[in-house]
């Protein structure tokens, strides 16, 4: 598989507000506790933004040509997908299962003005069941949770996007773990395009796959963070 990458500029350099947020573990790979909705509400309360207010970069680039409708933001965190998203045109429903993210993603969505084009839903991904063929947009933007518990959301999640529609997956890469930089650092949350692409079953046709460079702003300097991307349309 090719790995996409842009030169980098000021430009496409990612942010981050967090001294942590995309910082590496010591051991590659070792076992570490995931993550749940308390230790997520705890993160998220400990400083008004953990990641940027910017939207995903690759998220911005594969709906640039897409008409707004009806769009599902799945794990939207903070809410920056979302918000940018409904400052395009798009109606959306915002899902997370931290409250406390959610109302963050709220105040960022009330000072960009478009709290009343979304609807924040607080939920459980994981038991969180959705609309057959309702969403004209369905993105899934790095929701890194063992691949035995992410497999059924994806299912779930292309189930959910209406004729004609789009499905938009961003996450971090296997080849992350060993060439690229940031969390998570578990070789169980990372996954392929391939994996996602096989979940997806005959659900969605599949337009666009590969990795994807994505550089970062670190305190000690530009750091290459690896994705993978897969985009397809319901027919």
């Amino acid at each position: 598989m090719q790995i996409t990458s842009q030169p980098i500029t000021a430009a496409n350099v990612e942010l981050t507000n967090s001294s942590t947020g995309h910082t590496p573990s010591t051991v590659r790979g070792a076992a570490s506790r995931v993550m749940g909705r308390e230790d997520w509400n705890k993160r998220y309360a400990s400083e008004e933004l953990i990641w940027t207010a910017n939207a995903n970069r690759f998220l911005m680039a594969e709906t640039a040509d897409l008409s707004p409708g009806s769009a599902l933001d799945l794990a939207t965190g903070e809410g920056r997908n979302a918000v940018w998203l409904a400052e395009q045109g798009w109606s959306v429903r915002a899902v997370d299962f931290s409250d406390v993210a959610i109302e963050k993603a709220k105040r960022l969505a009330t000072a960009r003005n478009v709290i009343d084009q979304i609807d924040f839903c607080e939920a459980d991904l994981r038991s969180y069941e959705l609309e057959f063929h309702r969403f004209d947009l369905v993105a899934l933007i790095y929701l890194q949770i063992p691949l035995a518990e992410l497999l059924p959301i994806l299912m779930r999640a292309a189930r959910a996007v209406a004729p004609g529609g789009t499905f938009l997956l961003v996450g971090h890469d296997t080849e992350n773990l060993m060439n690229g930089y940031g969390d998570p650092q578990r070789a169980d949350m990372l996954y392929t395009a391939e994996q996602v692409i096989a979940a997806l079953g005959d659900e969605i046709v599949i337009e666009k796959t590969g990795r994807v460079e994505r550089p970062v702003q670190t305190p000690d300097g530009i750091k290459v963070a690896i994705d993978c991307l897969v985009r397809g349309k319901r027919p």
